[in-house]
């Protein structure tokens, strides 16, 4: 007899244990294969699950229903039911029980059991946090405590989730709704939770308020701002959680957060906001209606995000790459790579083309996960990994998982999607996914019925998804859909289920899934109501149970059987018996509980168990009538066993189950050996003649008695022999063929177990088996050995050529390559292993293989999935692997780079090792204009560079039209002969000799060329905010140096020293001679000059010298010569009529008096002049001086520059065009219309230039536009209403206000001029001294209310502020948003969401009285009326008087006039009742305010009362004056008013002398004469 052996060897050590623990313990449960442990079901987030046993007969019969319904006791503080938001999970702990875990909206945490529903144990961690503390946000409302699903993790038991509540002085709940502790004191926690008693694990709970973010240090996370929604994700040690807003407010950023599970340290912190934008900006939020981050096992999460407002993107600009996504990942979906350490890359992106508009109108792309398509069915040759995210657009998208689509890089700049389908209505519902039936997809459109679309792939190898059905059914027209969920009977076909839950109809509706085949729609299986259910929510499903969580403190259990007939008290136990034996018979007993009919009692299962004694069928049972049989436990193999006894009943009562079942369980013992061989077969596979394998077999013996050999014969042939005599060797060891054992035992003690080796050593290749029996008194055991030892695997490795149309072997000297790939484009090639070798070759494993995925560079792999480690390949089969060379947008004429990447890969190939294969793409940009020798663009690209910086930064401009390329521009700039060329505004093309001052960021050149949408022609800026061209340099004549010197005069030009800036009056300063040329510099000039005494420059590109000053020209302040030279930007070379001027050896004049200044006569004077000078332009008007815009141009049709600029050749140069515009003195531009961000001055003041070709005329100026208007039916406009003004309120004009075709913004209203827009100051007021909003504004109405404060401004149509100054923080904007019209005039601007169209009070405006006056009613009226001397000279000294200045008060007090009324005093009440009828309230009132509302309405008395209060009305109720002593509390919008107080009015009545001045709009006027009765 052999001793027992010694295990040593580690895998043995192993197969023993885990052999010991299978058959001879007791298994722990940890996770249970129906348990449901994350939202969905797995981290594919695609809902299709096929382990909970949901069989399509049982659901959709009558015995599938509600089993429980559990009242969740909780309720904070009264506040009401416990909601459930967050979705359950379903877990088996180590007790064997299955149970749900719950967590709610206010912080409570439930343990139930999964069966019954009861409550196990329940806990409470923190307080709620209340929804009254988010500012009328009340998508979850009252409390908002645990609202995402959390994740259990199955190695530890460990239930992981984020809860919301408040500081730690606030936990004693001493709040309410009505007292609040404050949005800013709510805090989040991350929470560890043991689920078998509900306790904290060791590190938690975890605050995450004050995280910084990793990829933004500019923002930190903030609690009370942010809401977690979507359901957690584990990733093995990590867990993360994602975070939007409350109804976007706030300043919040979407985010990414994850932890180490264990020590709950922040391992990332990743902002969708990731700058650079300021920290105030908002948006990206991850909430996905409730739905989860999914992951897909290799390495990548993918989730979408919803709107946001950094505007990284414009509209209509240039495609953005998907391997190139913005920092601000707002309306995305996203591919982002999880590193080794936890943080994040992200890799890839798409967003769809109407993206900025998405944004405008709150549309998420991200209402609804983005959810993984299962690969075993939804995978076509172009499109092997498909995910699908619909959005609230109402778009369903499907997404090529391993190239997103990026930023309209679609076909004409849409999606480059697989497939968009758009639906009837907004989605908020992740997709249904049913992989059965060949694919079908489900989306739950709100308001509509859910649609059908069945997956398969085109001739081509693409994905198509068609739409083939419909539910009958629709959603419910609020929202609350849930997002889509499908079932099967363990994948098997024809078990689909489809479960869909609503907010309203039939709460829980399943349906099958595939469509009928004959055509229409989705039969419905099975439906159920239950009241309250939550929106967005998911079914989940435990063992043949399905839960639904509510918002009205009830949580529902559902499942089969509803009720049973018989109470059999079911299972029963008999214990251990001995195999071979049989135990005690035992009596199995069931009561009736309704009337019933047994038909039949059945044993299901293996034969261990045998019944007796069962009545005759069919027998009828009352009601606690009892079934008595008998049962047998005899069993046929060792180890626990059950068989489950079926009493099939015909019931009188609906709702119970037509079957009972009875389990029956015990446990197999032998007293006898047992003898077994696990595994029974062992196999390999080899190389022949490379040493030896060995792999190992356990004998066993499962009796209680030891177990001894008798024999053990082996065989060549089969299982049954012939046996053969082995070869025995001196250490026992038994030889047989090509294998060898060791090891072989002669006893096995009692419940033991041996280890045999076995070791397999072929020296030539071939197919080799041994069949072993082994005989013992415990029985007779087979174990089968075979073999196969091959030739070495031979590994081929092939790229594929750039033209993806043949196949490159690799070569360690020569690495693959792409080619040349084009910027703004990506090339896919696949990268090929086979297995080569000879047809009796070993598989080919890649036991090493590193993509380059997720890592920096143009070159990497599309996932991490794909030939992967662990690929086997046996002889002459392959794998491929896609790679890309993705070259970022960027502009014409750059040189070309490389990108390159490494994979890692160990293949077994022995002659071929490990290898490192390196792929090299060459990028390449289109190479425009005149090229040199090698083929390289003569023009290379500079940079981005500031234009108007103060001035025009490039000489000249050739043409500017919808043609510009940088092509063109180039080629057009070479031929002029100058070193720079630059596009910008998209079609405007500017040459030059003197690179501009500063050079800015590559992004900050964005906009798209006019002639050619792929490239790009200068731009605005990432924020907007200043032009920017294209700049490109001839590389024979620059010197690369892209740094020049601040602007500023030159005080020396070698001898020559500046003297001044010299005003011209008619003739030149100096003109001995001259010379012009667009490369003038002073130093030019100076060599030019060299032989004279003097030289000067003007008007940047001419030179003029001379040996005596023209004695007219008189000394002018320096700051006049203002124009930078046209071959320096770093210079000043005069300026129109301004001549600088050098003298040799001279010095210049240390102080220009004032007087002195003030003495010129040329144009200083008329560029302060309020009105241009009078050009006879035949055909044309002109409408002033307008300022330029930097996100467009005032005109941007076409234009033109010329040295030899007038208006009348930029008049004939615009023939077709309505609009011509001359600014810089030598530009011209054209338009149909003027952009609504051009404004027009209330000066001259910027339109000082003269003309280039004619110095009499004036040609804008340095950012301001001459404008003119042509059309030849003249169009008058009235200004309506009118201002406060007595000597006229008609105005008339020959041309348009600003542009022909829509509302306009007003330059000036009385004694105010426009300031253009402004921002309205974050979190408050740029205007603060009073306001006032009603559906009567207007520019005029505004100014009358404002009138004499030195600023008003109107806002979003209807509303009016007014203040004394207007603070830092507010400044103007040119983003277009004052866009919206006037409540009461269409025809005017009145500010928009954010945006003030501000004006100033000009300080010199005076109010002169005139014998009569014409007041304009209304732009709809023709009504005019004439008013007396008498009245007209009154209108004109009141005016005055309150116009004038007056001390400051020092305390509050009462105006004797305001507006349209006069003070009466302090009056009392009226006893018991109100004087005035119609109150109006303001937290912010004022005197004015409260006037404002009177006249709006034309009320004739009005007065203020308890500081808050507007009384209005047309008659005095039994008001009395009193004291104003009496009226003493002061106005809460203004502390220097008094507004009467309790029972006291401030009272003013409307006084008839002033109607004239303050009447606004004709309507107010109808009003107030039909009140007061006047007649004229």
């Amino acid at each position: 007899m052999m001793a027992s052996p010694h295990f040593s060897n580690s895998p043995i050590r192993a197969a023993l244990l885990f052999f010991l623990c299978f058959f001879f313990t007791a298994r722990v449960s940890s996770l249970g294969a129906t348990d449901t442990i994350t939202w969905g079901g797995d981290v594919s987030r695609s809902g299709y699950q096929t382990n909970h046993n949901m069989d399509p007969s049982v659901v959709g019969s009558a015995n599938f229903g509600q089993i429980f319904k559990t009242a969740l006791p909780g309720n904070f503080n009264g506040i009401g039911p416990e909601q459930v938001f967050s979705q359950p999970l379903v877990y088996t702990g180590s007790d064997g029980v299955q149970y749900v875990y719950l967590a709610t909206t206010q912080n409570n945490i439930y343990k139930l059991n999964a069966k019954t529903g009861a409550i196990i144990m329940s806990r409470n961690l923190h307080v709620p946090f209340l929804t009254a503390d988010l500012d009328g946000c009340v998508d979850i409302n009252p409390t908002v405590g645990v609202t995402a699903t959390g994740v259990i993790d199955p190695a530890t038991g460990i239930w992981y989730f984020t809860a919301k509540t408040y500081s730690q002085q606030f936990q004693n709940g001493q709040f309410s709704p009505t007292a609040t502790p404050g949005r800013l004191n709510g805090r989040y926690y991350f929470h560890a939770i043991h689920t078998e008693d509900l306790s904290e694990a060791a590190n938690f709970p975890v605050m995450i308020d004050g995280t910084i973010f990793r990829n933004n240090p500019n923002r930190m996370f903030i609690g009370g701002n942010q809401h977690q929604r979507p359901a957690l994700l584990q990733v093995g040690n990590f867990i993360y959680t994602g975070y939007a807003s409350h109804c976007v407010q706030y300043n919040f950023t979407g985010a990414i957060i994850g932890f180490d599970k264990t020590s709950g340290a922040v391992v990332e912190a990743y902002a969708m906001e990731g700058g650079p934008e300021p920290n105030t900006i908002k948006g990206g939020g991850v909430w996905m209606s409730g739905g989860g981050l999914a992951y897909d096992g290799s390495g990548s999460m993918y989730f979408a995000t919803g709107n946001g407002y950094s505007s990284q993107l414009a509209a209509t600009g240039q495609s953005v790459q998907g391997r190139y996504p913005p920092t601000a990942l707002e309306e995305a979906a996203v591919n982002a790579k999880i590193n080794d350490d936890g943080t994040l890359s992200i890799v890839d992106f798409f967003m769809p083309w109407e993206k900025t508009q998405l944004d405008g109108a709150d549309k998420d792309l991200g209402t609804s996960p983005l959810e993984l398509l299962p690969t075993d069915t939804f995978t076509c040759p172009n499109h092997k990994r498909i995910g699908v995210v619909t959005g609230k657009s109402g778009k369903t998208y499907w997404l090529n998982l391993d190239n997103l689509g990026g930023y309209q890089m679609g076909a004409n700049k849409l999606d480059a999607a697989i497939q968009v389908y758009q639906n009837e209505n907004s989605v908020y519902a992740g997709a249904g996914v049913m992989p059965l039936g060949g694919g079908y997809i489900y989306i739950n459109v709100i308001q509509y019925q859910t649609h059908v679309f069945k997956f398969s792939c085109d001739s081509s190898g693409n994905a198509v998804f068609t739409h083939v059905s419909d539910t009958n059914e629709k959603n419910a027209y609020i929202l609350g859909v849930g997002h889509g969920t499908t079932t099967s009977l363990n994948g098997q076909e024809g078990t689909g289920l489809l479960w869909t839950s609503d907010v309203e109809g039939q709460n829980l509706r399943i349906y099958d899934p595939i469509p009928p085949a004959g055509g229409g729609n989705l039969n419905l299986l099975n439906a159920f109501n239950i009241p309250g259910v939550t929106k967005f929510t998911r079914p989940v499903f435990g063992d043949g149970r399905v839960y639904m969580g509510t918002t009205t403190g009830y949580f529902y259990g559902f499942g089969s059987p509803v009720n049973l007939p018989l109470n059999c008290s079911s299972p029963y136990q008999f214990g251990k018996v001995a195999l071979g034996n049989s135990s005690n018979p035992m009596t199995i007993s069931c009561v009736a509980n309704i009337a019933t009919t047994v038909t039949g009692v059945t044993l299901t299962g293996n034969q261990n168990f045998k019944l007796s004694n069962i009545p005759s069928t069919p027998f009828a049972l009352t009601a606690g009538q009892m079934l008595n049989f008998t049962a047998v436990f005899s069993p046929k193999a060792v180890g626990p066993l059950s068989s489950d006894v079926i009493v099939n009943t015909t019931n009188s009562v609906t709702g119970y189950s037509t079957n009972t079942p009875v389990t029956l369980k015990g446990t197999c013992n032998s007293a006898a050996p047992l003898l077994s061989i696990s595994p029974n077969t062992v196999s390999f596979n080899v190389v022949a003649g490379e040493g030896s394998s060995t792999e190992s077999a356990i004998f066993g013996n499962g009796g209680d008695s030891l177990l001894t050999f008798q024999n053990i014969s082996y065989s060549l042939v089969s299982e049954t022999g012939p046996w053969i005599t082995p070869n025995v060797t001196g250490n026992g060891s038994v030889s047989v063929g090509q294998f060898t054992f060791t090891n072989i035992p002669t006893t096995i003690p009692g419940n033991s177990v041996a280890a045999v080796n076995i070791v397999y050593a072929p020296q030539s290749p071939g197919n080799h088996a041994v069949y072993v029996k082994a005989f013992s008194d415990g029985g007779n055991a087979i174990l089968d050995v075979v073999g196969v030892a091959g030739t070495n695997p031979v590994a081929l490795v092939e790229f594929q050529t750039p033209d993806g149309t043949g196949w490159v072997p690799f070569s360690n000297s020569t690495p693959f390559t792409f080619g040349n790939v084009l910027e703004g484009q990506t090339s896919y090639l696949k990268l090929r292993v086979t297995n080569n070798g000879s047809a009796n070759a070993v598989p080919l494993s890649l036991t090493v293989s590193k993509p380059p995925y997720g890592l920096p560079g143009i070159v990497g792999a599309v996932n991490d999935i794909d030939l992967t480690e662990g690929t086997i390949l046996q002889a002459g089969q392959n794998a491929t692997a896609t790679l890309y060379c993705s070259v970022p947008k960027s502009q014409v004429n750059m040189p070309s780079y490389n990108g390159t990447a490494i994979w890692t890969m160990n293949t077994g190939d022995p002659n071929m090792g490990k290898q490192q294969f390196q792929f090299v793409c060459n990028a390449v940009t289109e190479q425009v204009g005149p090229l040199l020798p090698n083929g390289t663009a003569q023009y290379e690209y500079v940079g981005c560079f500031k234009e108007n910086n103060p001035g025009r930064q490039l000489a000249t401009s050739p043409y500017a039209d919808s043609n510009n390329t940088n092509d063109r521009c180039i080629t057009t700039c070479y031929g002029l002969g100058y070193i720079f060329a630059a596009t910008q505004y998209q079609q405007e093309c500017w040459c030059g000799n003197a690179i501009p001052i500063e050079m800015d960021n590559a992004t900050d050149c964005n906009y798209v060329c006019t002639g050619n949408a792929n490239e790009t022609c200068g731009g605005n800026g990432y924020f907007h905010d200043w032009a920017r061209m294209s700049l490109f340099a001839d590389s024979t004549k620059f010197n690369g140096n892209t740094t020049s010197a601040p602007l500023a005069l030159t005080q020396s030009a070698g001898r020559y020293n500046y003297i001044g800036c010299y005003a011209e009056n008619g003739a030149k300063t100096l003109s001995d001679k001259t010379t012009s040329t667009n490369s003038m510099t002073v130093e030019n000039c100076a060599t030019f000059c060299s032989a004279y005494t003097y030289f000067g420059l003007e008007y940047s590109s001419e030179c003029y010298c001379g040996n005596q000053m023209n004695t007219a020209s008189t000394l002018t302040d320096t700051s006049q010569c203002s124009m930078t030279c046209k071959g320096s930007n770093s210079e000043y070379c005069g300026a129109g009529s301004r001549m600088q001027v050098y003298q040799a050896n001279g010095t210049a004049p240390s102080v220009v008096s004032s007087s002195t200044v003030a003495s010129s006569t040329v144009a200083s004077t008329a560029a302060a002049s309020s009105t241009a000078p009078a050009v006879n332009l035949s055909g044309y008007i002109s409408l002033g001086c307008y300022n330029e815009t930097h996100d467009r141009r005032a005109l941007n049709s076409a234009g033109t520059s010329s040295s030899t600029g007038t208006l009348e050749s930029c008049a004939a140069f615009c023939s077709g065009y309505s609009y011509f515009g001359v600014e810089y003195g030598a530009e011209c531009y054209c338009g149909n219309s003027i952009y609504v961000n051009s404004i027009k001055q209330a000066d001259q003041s910027g339109c000082y230039m003269p003309c280039a070709g004619n110095s009499a005329e004036t040609c804008g100026g340095p950012d301001f536009l001459n404008m003119y208007y042509t059309n030849r039916t003249s169009a008058t406009t009235s200004a309506s209403p009118t201002s406060a003004s007595a000597t006229s309120a008609t105005v008339s004009s020959t041309g348009p206000t600003a542009t022909a075709t829509g509302p306009v913004v007003v330059a000036s209203t009385g004694s105010y001029q426009s300031l253009g827009c402004y921002n309205e100051v974050p979190n408050g007021r740029a205007l603060q001294v009073r306001s006032v909003a009603n559906s009567s504004m207007t520019i005029e109405l505004c100014a009358a209310f404002c009138s004499p404060l030195a600023y008003f401004g109107v806002e979003y149509g209807d509303e009016c502020y007014c203040g004394s100054s207007i603070p830092s923080t507010s400044a103007p904007v040119t983003d277009g948003r004052c866009n919206m019209v006037c409540a009461n005039n269409p025809g005017e601007i009145c500010g928009g969401p954010n945006g003030l169209n501000m004006y100033q009070l000009n300080p010199n405006a005076t109010i002169s009285s005139s014998s009569s006056s014409s007041v304009a009613l209304s732009s709809s009226s023709s009504l005019s009326v004439t008013i007396s001397s008498t009245v007209s000279s009154t209108i004109s000294s009141t005016v005055s008087s309150t116009s004038s200045a007056s001390p400051t008060p020092t305390g509050p007090t009462v105006p004797s006039r305001i507006g349209s009324y006069v003070s009466l005093g302090c009056y009392s009440e009226k006893p018991g009742g109100r004087a005035l009828s119609t109150p109006y309230y303001n937290d912010s009132m004022t005197l004015e305010l409260c006037a404002a509302q009177a006249a709006a309405a034309g009320w004739v008395y009005w007065g203020a009362e308890y500081g808050r209060e507007c009384w209005m009305g047309n008659t005095l109720d039994s008001a009395l004056p009193v004291d104003q002593s009496n009226c003493n509390m002061k106005c809460p919008g203004n502390s220097l008013e008094w507004c009467g107080n309790g029972n006291y009015l401030q009272l003013y009545n409307y006084s008839a002398t002033l109607i004239f001045i303050f009447i606004l709009d004709f309507e107010l006027y109808l009003k107030l004469y039909s009140k007061l009765q006047f007649c004229f």
